[in-house]
């Protein structure tokens, strides 16, 4: 153990690292997510107002943003992301690809979500007089909470993933830790240690949720 003693203080700087690239990716991801999905099936064709063109164009960016292998994307967006923060190297650098790339991912499970949504509810508002907006919220989201709570933990558990990824175009985190140490150093037991570290990680984030998830939904079993 006396390898994996000696690198905890840089484990514990690049757990923060990954903490901080989910505290900004997730919670983004999430609204903007939830956005163009709330977008996508207002404008489908049994929405609260359909539009053929409108959801043509945001179902594409959706399909294009989840093809996108994420390391590819990347290193695309490297002129974009120094554009925005100022450089292409760095922890707030790596959130930007982390967010372009949460953004089609949610936006898909959201829109799974809010299919979910009983029709019958949504029929008995608009005989009530409710305007869209007035539905999306108060019938739609709400109808589709528990299992939009359960999308934004599958996202959060996949992009723990994504944020080793950025490590290896200088995007800190674990990750990075255990490519530094566990590759380039040949110190195999800290790279143990740290992939252990991103499976307990995984396990809390997933507990968590799912116990969420049981408390809003019992019809949800995980």
């Amino acid at each position: 153990m006396e390898n994996v003693v000696a690198a905890f203080p840089d484990l514990l700087v690049a757990l923060g690292q990954t903490l901080y690239m989910l505290a900004i990716c997730w919670p983004v991801g999430i609204v903007l997510g939830l956005t163009v999905a709330v977008l996508l099936r207002v404008t489908s064709a049994d929405g609260l107002r359909p539009h053929r063109a409108w959801f043509a164009v945001l179902n594409g960016i959706v399909n294009l943003g989840r093809s996108v292998p994420f390391l590819l994307l990347a290193v695309l967006m490297v002129p974009v992301t120094r554009l925005i923060v100022g450089t292409a190297i760095g922890t707030t650098a790596a959130t930007v690809p982390l967010v372009v790339s949460a953004v089609p991912y949610f936006a898909r499970l959201a829109e799974q979500s809010l299919l979910a949504a009983d029709r019958g509810s949504i029929e008995a508002a608009e005989a009530l007089g409710a305007g869209r907006l007035r539905i999306v919220f108060r019938v739609l989201l709400r109808e589709s909470f528990p299992l939009l709570v359960n999308a934004s933990i599958i996202l959060l558990v996949a992009f723990v993933s994504y944020t080793t990824i950025v490590g290896i175009v200088g995007g800190g985190g674990v990750g990075d830790f255990a490519i530094r140490y566990g590759y380039n150093l040949f110190q195999t037991d800290v790279m143990v240690f740290s992939v252990a570290v991103i499976v307990l990680l995984v396990q809390v984030f997933q507990v968590v949720g799912n116990r969420l998830v049981r408390r809003w939904d019992h019809r949800i079993v995980r």
